[in-house]
């Protein structure tokens, strides 16, 4: 079972994990939604980023009745980020069924939380810290009398934080008949203990990290805001020169979009994604291995088992769901010992997930200064000079030579290449890709702009150049 519509789930979770971008299921996503749908209570042990949010929301948001303007899911955390994590990625999950999750925690007014879940339409899903938590019991703002399912996320976690009678509290108050699900990196005695008295016949399930090595590959993240992405990538690609790269998005449009951008700023990128017919598939494939694609965009679906050799860069645009999906992106460079480089872009909540992967592969990542535009238009003039010395060398320009002496009767010759190394080096303007995959237009002209009329004339100087171009031309 690798894909999330061989489970059967309701049209409007699968359309919302789609939008998502989520294609293949994370290990512990295949083993516990189908336990966990079929009613078993779950104990799940598994660290943090391997995607537990989507293994336990998936179905606690399908035992859920949307028309019951109750809560009927609780969801208890170690902090207040946490919290607010899962209760965004539930109302990610949840949209098109119109399911709506609260985040409560300490340090928030009360009174808004209280006016929150006394509203007409309510809240299904309630996600908090221990201790807000009970004073809503206390104040009987919350109600767990219709509670269906309980999540206990990071169990270790709060017991290591003193929450451990906390947590038996709120547990004591729900009724008999729901589902529980426990998550916890590890398992000690307290934890037990706390599935022993309050789980029914849960089911186990261990998900354990594999050691990896990848000592050919070299390793970095940059931490930009979401809105900087692209413009960072591009200046990546300037400085670094790659002669193949793949760069990997979250979600299929964003890898079209982000595909298309490159293109539009003078980059040879072409993208590919599950919705290809498997002849554009071929092609886009030819096309890369062959050399006439520099750049290759993906989702992590569409590179699995693909056969690539000489890339040298890899570039995480979106970091991976789960850390075993970093370690599948990144060996797509580095094999056969030769050396490759490996970039992950991460925006400031999403550090976690990258102690996870360091966790995963028992290395340090180090972390990269932005380079700034300066740093990357020498690149660029770099590589315009490098490309210039190879066209010298290939001795294919001898039609191009009566033009270049006529040009230099014009004018000075450090002048004329330096305008030529200018030109080259000059990208057409294009977009950054927004986070749901919209444009974010730089331009902000509603209409083309007018035609400057102070052109309209040539000057002697380009009319002796079109004559000098046209002669060279015979």
């Amino acid at each position: 079972m690798t894909t999330f519509q061989d489970l059967q789930l309701s049209r409007t979770v699968l359309k919302a994990i789609d939008e998502m971008g989520f294609e293949e299921l994370t290990p512990i996503q295949s083993a516990t939604i189908p336990l966990s749908l079929a009613g078993h209570d779950i104990i799940g042990q598994a660290q943090t980023g391997t995607g537990k949010t989507a293994a336990y929301g998936i179905p606690l948001l399908e035992r859920l009745d949307p028309n019951r303007n109750q809560v009927q899911a609780l969801v208890v955390t170690p902090t207040r980020e946490l919290a607010i994590q899962v209760a965004e990625e539930l109302n990610r999950i949840g949209k098109f069924g119109q399911i709506r999750a609260l985040p409560v925690y300490g340090g928030q007014d009360i009174n808004r939380q209280i006016r929150a879940l006394s509203q007409s339409k309510g809240q299904h899903i309630v996600v908090g810290t221990t201790g807000r938590l009970l004073d809503h019991l206390r104040r009987r703002a919350l109600r767990l009398n219709q509670l269906k399912t309980v999540v206990l996320d990071e169990a270790d976690e709060m017991l290591n934080m003193g929450f451990i009678d906390d947590i038996k509290t709120i547990l004591k108050q729900i009724p008999n008949q729901h589902q529980t699900m426990l998550f916890s990196a590890t398992m000690p005695a307290a934890i037990k203990g706390l599935a022993q008295e309050f789980m029914h016949q849960p089911e186990t399930i261990t998900i354990k990290s594999k050691g990896v090595t990848l000592p050919s590959i070299e390793l970095s993240y940059y931490e930009v805001r979401e809105g900087k992405k692209f413009d960072v990538l591009c200046r990546l690609f300037d400085i670094n020169n790659p002669d193949s790269a793949i760069v990997f998005g979250r979600t299929k449009r964003r890898v079209d979009e982000l595909a298309e951008a490159l293109s539009r700023r003078g980059y040879s990128a072409d993208a590919i994604h599950g919705d290809l017919t498997q002849p554009q598939r071929d092609t886009v494939m030819n096309l890369f291995r062959e050399g006439n694609t520099e750049i290759l965009v993906a989702t992590d679906v569409a590179a699995r088992g693909l056969d690539i050799s000489g890339v040298t860069h890899v570039f995480n645009y979106d970091i991976p769901q789960d850390p075993e999906s970093y370690v599948h992106r990144i060996g797509r460079t580095g094999r056969a010992g030769e050396a490759g480089v490996a970039i992950t872009f991460i925006t400031p909540r999403e550090i976690s997930q990258l102690r996870s992967i360091e966790h995963l592969i028992k290395r340090r990542i180090p972390r990269r200064s932005v380079p700034t535009i300066t740093e990357a238009v020498e690149g660029q003039q770099r590589l315009v000079a490098e490309k210039v010395l190879q066209i010298i060398e290939s001795n294919g320009i001898e039609q191009y030579k009566p033009l270049a002496e006529n040009l230099l009767e014009e004018t000075d010759s450090v002048l004329l290449l330096a305008a030529t190394l200018r030109l080259l080096t000059e990208k057409s303007n294009a977009s950054p890709v927004a986070p749901t995959g919209e444009r974010i237009f730089t331009n902000r002209r509603s209409t083309p702009p007018r035609k400057n009329r102070s052109f309209g004339k040539t000057s002697k100087r380009k009319r002796n150049y079109r004559n000098n171009w046209r002669r060279a031309q015979g």
